[in-house]
């Protein structure tokens, strides 16, 4: 992992907020990520004693990358929001740090999401602001059901809105503008029309 003259060894900020910072989950991740090459990996943490200050913020900061870790999406929002970090990570992406998500942590990074107030009551399905820095509607590895939580995120979101199915394997690059760029595996694309949900 190089990123411009004078970092040989990067300093990966790590997102793993939609977990509660589980050790176990940020052991997988750091292998994963100290894997692609030299780099430091560190936590910002957002639960137990040292989430308490300014040590996530002082991470997040210094970080050449910010990585989200998977989890649960909806967690991972109300831990940044409880420790105030979501308006530093905003400011860090628009200063050109690169951010990059796996899974929930990609989800993290797009526009909004979907929950249901009532698991068995579709109904009572609502949308919630994710951190916006990629400027797109994702969903990850939900290719098995047909996309049915993307599907449910574009009907709340209206007409000819637009989401992306990653499927598993799956990475894209998003630009400042919206602009998807397949990087790997295979991608879908859904909009809704007319009231149904179509793959393009």
């Amino acid at each position: 992992m190089l990123l411009g003259p004078g970092k040989p060894r990067p300093l990966v900020a790590y997102l793993g907020a939609a977990t509660d910072d589980d050790r176990r989950f940020a052991g997988w991740m750091r292998d994963l990520v100290t894997g692609a090459g030299p780099c430091t990996f560190r936590l910002a943490p957002v639960v137990g004693r040292r989430a308490g200050g300014t040590a996530a913020r002082e991470v997040v900061d210094e970080a050449d990358v910010v990585f989200a870790g998977g989890g649960d999406v909806e967690l991972g929002m109300r831990r940044l929001l409880e420790r105030d970090l979501a308006g530093t990570l905003r400011a860090r992406h628009a200063a050109g740090v690169p951010f990059v998500g796996i899974s929930a942590g990609a989800i993290l990074l797009a526009r909004r999401w979907v929950r249901w107030r009532d698991p068995d009551d579709d109904a009572s399905a609502e949308t919630f602001e994710c951190l916006g820095v990629a400027p797109v509607l994702c969903d990850c590895h939900g290719e098995e059901d047909g996309w049915a939580e993307l599907a449910a995120l574009l009907r709340l979101e209206g007409e000819r809105s637009l989401g992306y199915g990653l499927r598993s394997g799956a990475a894209v690059r998003v630009g400042a503008g919206g602009e998807v760029e397949p990087a790997c595996g295979e991608v879908d694309r859904l909009q809704l029309r007319e009231g149904k949900v179509l793959r393009l």
